[in-house]
């Protein structure tokens, strides 16, 4: 990630919660006085986001820091995961900025890490959505590849995507494919979203490179995979859980993404005590 759009989310973040003072530090604690704090796992799972908790204390003052544990890596309950030194006041005023951000990325990494694990054994790939919380999408995109997940598209510039609203405004998945040929460059692909075998049929026809098989069974999820052959990569998405992403991999499909893992992520339990 880019260290100054990082910055800028942790700034906007600080000064939403700070704004000019504090009123309990600023009127409680002598400025000068040093203390100490650690970051302490209440719960296991995987770790993201802790250079971007650790960052909101370098930005906020002189701070010490020993790290022990990197993102991406896996955290028991009980695990010191870094210690900080530095104003007293300044700690208190970093410590909820700091544990939003990282309990929040560490909580979609380890969500992430399910799904994949979950998915061990096939062919499929799990990926995001565009189902970010505003501002915070590279976070969040970020998260996932340190659960082991990939990245969907950034943005509406990466690739063209034809939901079903394209579609039906377009007239049909031809039309909307053969007006798009005609005017994006070479580097861009086109995924068309389908709901129906008849809908894969006509995607593939286009010769598009992606097709979604949006809210599909497993049993029709199955005969598009049969039906395309490895001529288009396959998307599986809509409502997959845990319960039922095993056997959506099991269907041949080669990506499944899942919204849920940004859009309403359980928060990883973190601490930070001073000692």
């Amino acid at each position: 990630m880019m260290q100054f759009l990082v910055d800028d989310i942790i700034k906007t973040a600080l000064l939403e919660d700070v704004n000019y003072i504090d009123a309990a530090a600023d009127n409680l604690l002598d400025p000068k006085a040093i203390s100490k704090a650690k970051f302490l796992a209440k719960a296991s799972g995987v770790l993201a986001g802790i250079d971007v908790a650790l960052r909101v204390f370098e930005l906020l003052g002189d701070f010490k820091i020993t790290k022990y544990i990197e993102d991406g890596s896996a955290v028991n309950k009980g695990d010191i995961i870094a210690e900080i030194e530095g104003p007293t006041v300044l700690l208190l005023k970093g410590e909820r900025t700091s544990l939003n951000l990282l309990q929040h990325m560490s909580g979609i990494a380890t969500m992430t890490a399910e799904a994949v694990k979950l998915t061990k054994g096939t062919n499929a790939t799990v990926t995001d959505t565009r189902k970010t919380l505003p501002g915070l999408r590279v976070l969040q995109k970020y998260a996932v590849t340190c659960g082991g997940g990939k990245n969907h598209r950034f943005n509406l510039s990466d690739a063209a995507m034809l939901k079903d609203n394209h579609i039906d405004a377009c007239g049909s998945i031809t039309k909307a494919v053969e007006t798009l040929r005609q005017k994006i460059g070479h580097t861009v692909k086109i995924e068309v979203e389908t709901r129906n075998l008849e809908e894969v049929k006509e995607a593939l026809s286009t010769g598009c490179e992606i097709i979604m098989l949006d809210n599909m069974d497993c049993e029709t999820m199955k005969k598009a995979v049969e039906l395309a052959n490895g001529k288009a990569l396959l998307e599986a998405s809509g409502n997959i859980t845990a319960e039922t992403i095993a056997a959506v991999a099991k269907t041949g499909v080669d990506i499944i993404s899942i919204g849920a893992l940004t859009h309403s992520v359980k928060a990883f339990d973190i601490s930070l005590k001073i000692f």
